[in-house]
């Protein structure tokens, strides 16, 4: 089984994925990790040299790469639900899980990495705030979709292990 790790860019894909990997013992795999080496450079390079849509293109690419792989759990990139036929993708091939954090917890992490995040460079403060808001309305209807919606503001790894289970299965 495939369990796709969705949400906002800051709402933890990457700290609960390996997490979950470890307890459920399936590998991990980071999408935005796995595009930086494909590409050999940074996503903040990425996005600077060539642009938002040449980034979109190699994360699907990227995605298609992991479909049909099991016993694998696989953090997203914060939009990479929301471009291409990435979604029915993901959806088709293994469970979606929608990590929901609040635009006030999201601001208050991303503040301190505003730099690291290409689509929030230099933002703070209600700037970043407003801009969540805008980013997350746009997005949200995408990773509604999910098979599980699990409100990750106060984040508890067993928990979220039973939603799984309860939702794939024992065997999953």
């Amino acid at each position: 089984m495939l369990i796709f790790l969705i949400g906002f860019m800051g709402s933890g894909k990457t700290t609960a994925g390996r997490m979950l990997a470890g307890s459920l013992r399936y590998s991990f795999a980071d999408l935005d990790q796995l595009i930086e080496e494909r590409e050999g450079m940074p996503i903040t390079e990425i996005f600077a040299r060539n642009g938002e849509d040449c980034f979109r293109k190699a994360e699907a690419e990227v995605l298609d790469s992991l479909i049909g792989r099991s016993r694998l759990v696989v953090a997203c990139g914060g939009g990479t639900a929301c471009f291409h036929d990435n979604m029915q993708k993901m959806k088709s091939s293994g469970i979606t899980l929608y990590l929901k954090v609040s635009p006030a917890l999201l601001a208050k992490r991303l503040e301190a990495q505003h730099s690291s995040r290409p689509l929030v460079a230099g933002m703070q403060g209600d700037r970043l705030k407003n801009h969540i808001r805008k980013l997350l309305a746009g997005r949200e209807g995408w990773y509604r979709q999910s098979d599980i919606i699990y409100d990750a503001d106060n984040f508890d790894l067993q928990e979220l292990i039973d939603l799984i289970i309860s939702f794939a299965g024992p065997e999953g």
